[in-house]
C-alpha cells in the first residue's frame, strides 16, 4: 500500500512539474508576444487648440483632418477616414469579441492564474495593435473604478495606433438580479431591475423608457457605449432557453416594450451621450425547433403554424421605429423560409432582401457570436462553430458568405486576417468592405468616441446610486404577478410566522416572524425556480443551459409535494420559461409569478406592503403534454393552460 502511496505522490509531483513548466512556457510566450505588439504602437495623440477648441490630432500628422474634427459633418468625416485607412485596418474595424481585463483595471496583455479569462481571449495589446481591432465587449465586472481604468487604458491603447481609432465597448444586459451566464452579466454595482419578462408583466412603456435612461447613464459611466440587446424575439417556443431575455409570447406587447427600450438608451437620436441598442435577433429567435437553442447544432427554427410574419412584428413597430442602430441576426437556419436553409447571419434572402430591402435598414449588422470559429481553449471546444447548413464551407468560404449576405461585422471572432485575404486574392472587392467600413464608423462618430472617449472618475458615483436603485425596487415590485389566492391567504397578517424555503437568509433577517422551526410555522413560503434538463448536450456550453422540459422531475415533486401537505404553502416560481407544476399549484394556498425579484420585495407583497398588480407575458401550460402538442411559431396555442396569457389577480 505504502508503495501504491509513493508512486501516487510521484506521479502528482510530476504532474504539478509540467503544469508549472507548461505555464512558465506559456507566461514569457505571451510576455514576449506583448512585447512585440506594443512596439507596433507609436506615440500619443498630440492636442491641438484651433480657434478655441482643442482637438487629438489621431493620426499624428501635425493637422487637422477632418475626421479628426468635431465640427466637421459626419459624413465628411466618414469619408475622409475611410480614405486614410489600409486594408488592414478596414478588416480589423469589422471585427468584435471578448475582451479580459485584470481586476485592477489594467490591460490584460499576459496570462495569469488570477484570470482565467485572460487564457481564453485574446490579449488586449493583440488585439488592438496587431490585429487592428477597435470594437470589444467585456464579461467581466470588477469594480466600477477598476472598469474606468481598463476604458482609460485601453483607449489609450488604441489612441497609439497609426490613425488613433478609438475603441467601441459592448456589453450584455447587466442589469438583472439573478446570473445568466450567456445572455446576461451581474453586475452587483448596477441598479438591480426586472427582467425583460418582468417588464412586460407590467406593460408600461414609460417605465421601459426610464429604466433605458439610467441604463444608459450607468453604461456611460463605465464606458460601455453598445449594449447587445433589446431581444425581440417572441415566446412562442416554451421550452427555449432565451426567453428570460424576452418581453414574452405576444407581438404587439414585445414592439411597444421594445420600441420604449431603445428610445431610453439611445434617445430620439443619437449623441454622445447615447448607448447604441444591437437589438436581436433578426428576424425572430423565438420559434426553436424543439425548443433547442440554436447556439449549438442541429441550429433550425421551425414554422409550422406559418406564421414568419409574425415574428417580424417586434421589429416592424419597436426596433425599427425606434431607429436602433445596430441589428443582430440569430443563428438559426429559418427551414422553409428562403431559397437556402442556411443561418440568418449566411442567408442573403434575409440580410440583404429582407431587412436591408423590404426594410431599407442601413445601420451595423453584426452577427451573433461564432458562426465561423468554434470557441474554446487549449484545445476544448465550449461551442462549435454555428455554421448551420454550411458546416461543410472553410472558415474562408465562410466569412466570403456572410459578407456577401450584406453583414458588416463578426462578433465573437478575431481573424480579421482572413478578410485581407479575401480582398487581396479578389475574392472580395474592397468596395464592398468600404460599404460595411463607413457604417460602422459612422457610429463612433456619432458617439463621440473620436472626440473624447475617456472617462472621469467621480463617474463611479453616477453608478447604482440611490435614485436609481430604487427605481429598479420599483420595477420589481410592479413586476411581481399573482395567480393565485385562496381564501384570500394574502396578504399575510404582521404576526404570521413563516418558515422560508429557497430565499437568500441575509435578504429575510428585517421578517421577525420568520422561523427555521417547521412544525412552528403558520405557513410556508417556497421559492421554486422553472425546472430545466441539467447536463445534457455535447459541449460545456449546451449544459449550462436553461432549455427542454419544463416540469419537475417525479422525486423532486414528491419531495415538494410532501413538505406542502404539512402547512398552507404560498409558492413562488421564478419564471425564466413557462415552469409546468399544476400538482404544485394544486397543493398551494397562493402562487406569486416572479420575474427575477429581490427575496425581501416578494416577502414585503406577501405581506402587504404593497398590491400586486403584474400580468403574465406568457400562458402557463397545464402539462407538458400541451408543450408538445403546441407550434413553436405560435403564441399562446397549448390546450387548456394552467393560467392564460395576461392573467394577474391583485389583492382585495
Amino acid at each position: 500500500m505504502k508503495k501504491i502511496f509513493k508512486v501516487l505522490a510521484y506521479c502528482l509531483a510530476g504532474l504539478l512539474v509540467i503544469l508549472v513548466l507548461a505555464f512558465g512556457y506559456l507566461y514569457l510566450k505571451s510576455s514576449k508576444d506583448a512585447s512585440s505588439n506594443m512596439a507596433l504602437l507609436g506615440r500619443e495623440a498630440p492636442v491641438m487648440t484651433i480657434d478655441g477648441h482643442t482637438f487629438r490630432d489621431l493620426n499624428k500628422n501635425g493637422k487637422l483632418d477632418p475626421y479628426e474634427d468635431a465640427r466637421a459633418p459626419l459624413n465628411d468625416r466618414v469619408e475622409d477616414l475611410t480614405g486614410q485607412m489600409n486594408l488592414e485596418e478596414k478588416a480589423g474595424l469589422l471585427f468584435i469579441t471578448m475582451a479580459p481585463m485584470n481586476e485592477d483595471g489594467s490591460l490584460c496583455n499576459v496570462i495569469s492564474w488570477r484570470n482565467p479569462l485572460s487564457w481564453m481571449f485574446e490579449s488586449n495589446v493583440s488585439m488592438v495593435a496587431k490585429k487592428k481591432m477597435n470594437h470589444v465587449n467585456t464579461l467581466q465586472s470588477t469594480s466600477p473604478e477598476a472598469m474606468i481604468a481598463w476604458n482609460n487604458n485601453i483607449q489609450k491603447l488604441a489612441e497609439r495606433t497609426r490613425l488613433g481609432i478609438p475603441v467601441t465597448i459592448a456589453t450584455d444586459p447587466r442589469h438583472g438580479v439573478p446570473n445568466a451566464p450567456g445572455a446576461s452579466i451581474y453586475t452587483p454595482f448596477y441598479s438591480k431591475w426586472c427582467s425583460p419578462l418582468g417588464f412586460a408583466a407590467i406593460g408600461d412603456t414609460t417605465l421601459v423608457r426610464e429604466f433605458g435612461d439610467i441604463a444608459r447613464q450607468e453604461y456611460r459611466a463605465l464606458g460601455f457605449s453598445l449594449t447587445l440587446s433589446p431581444m425581440a424575439d417572441l415566446a412562442t417556443e416554451p421550452r427555449w432557453a432565451r426567453i428570460n431575455g424576452t418581453f414574452g409570447e405576444d407581438a404587439e406587447l414585445s414592439a411597444k416594450m421594445t420600441k420604449a427600450y431603445i428610445l431610453g438608451f439611445q434617445g430620439d437620436s443619437i449623441t454622445d451621450q447615447s448607448v447604441e441598442c444591437m437589438a436581436k435577433h433578426f428576424s425572430g429567435g423565438g420559434p426553436q425547433k424543439d425548443g433547442m437553442d440554436a447556439h449549438f447544432p442541429p441550429g433550425k427554427q421551425a414554422y409550422p403554424g406559418n406564421n414568419f410574419n409574425y415574428h417580424l412584428i417586434p421589429f416592424e413597430k419597436g426596433a425599427f421605429a425606434a431607429h436602433a442602430a445596430q441589428i443582430m441576426p440569430y443563428y438559426g437556419i429559418p427551414v422553409g423560409q428562403t431559397g437556402e436553409d442556411v443561418g440568418f447571419g449566411y442567408n442573403k434572402q434575409i440580410i440583404t432582401g429582407l431587412l436591408r430591402g423590404k426594410y431599407q435598414f442601413d445601420g451595423v449588422v453584426c452577427t451573433d457570436w461564432g458562426l465561423v470559429s468554434d470557441m474554446g481553449i487549449l484545445g476544448i471546444v465550449f461551442k462549435p462553430a454555428s455554421a448551420h447548413g454550411v458546416e461543410h464551407l472553410t472558415i474562408v468560404e465562410r466569412v466570403a458568405k456572410i459578407l456577401d449576405a450584406g453583414c458588416d461585422m463578426f462578433g465573437g471572432e478575431a481573424i480579421p486576417d482572413i478578410v485581407v485575404d479575401l480582398v487581396k486574392s479578389g475574392q472580395v472587392s474592397e468596395e464592398r468592405i468600404n460599404i460595411s467600413v463607413k457604417r460602422v464608423l459612422k457610429e463612433k462618430f456619432r458617439l463621440g468616441l473620436f472626440d473624447n472617449p475617456y472617462l472621469k472618475a467621480e463617474n463611479a458615483a453616477i453608478v447604482g446610486n440611490e435614485a436609481f436603485m430604487e427605481k429598479g425596487r420599483v420595477s420589481q415590485r410592479k413586476s411581481l404577478v399573482l395567480l393565485k389566492n385562496d381564501n384570500n391567504i394574502l396578504p399575510l397578517k404582521p404576526e404570521t410566522k413563516v418558515y422560508l424555503q429557497g430565499f437568500n437568509e441575509e435578504e429575510t433577517k428585517k421578517y421577525a416572524r420568520v422561523c427555521s422551526d417547521l412544525k412552528s410555522a403558520d405557513v410556508i413560503v417556497l421559492k421554486l425556480n422553472t425546472p430545466f434538463r441539467a447536463g445534457e448536450g455535447k459541449y460545456f456550453m449546451e449544459r449550462v443551459f436553461h432549455q427542454g422540459s419544463l416540469d419537475f422531475p417525479n422525486d423532486e415533486k414528491a419531495k415538494l409535494l410532501k413538505l406542502m401537505q404539512t402547512k398552507p404553502t404560498i409558492t413562488v416560481m421564478n419564471l425564466e420559461r413557462p415552469a409546468v407544476f399544476p400538482e404544485i399549484n394544486a397543493q398551494s394556498s397562493a402562487v406569486i409569478g416572479d420575474f427575477s425579484s429581490q427575496d425581501d420585495i416578494i416577502l414585503d407583497l406577501i405581506f402587504g406592503a404593497f398590491k400586486p398588480t403584474g400580468k403574465l407575458p406568457f400562458e402557463l401550460p397545464s402539462s407538458m403534454e400541451a408543450v408538445l402538442k403546441q407550434k413553436e411559431d405560435v403564441p399562446y396555442d397549448s390546450n387548456n393552460p394552467l393560467y392564460a396569457f395576461g392573467f394577474g389577480l391583485s389583492y382585495p
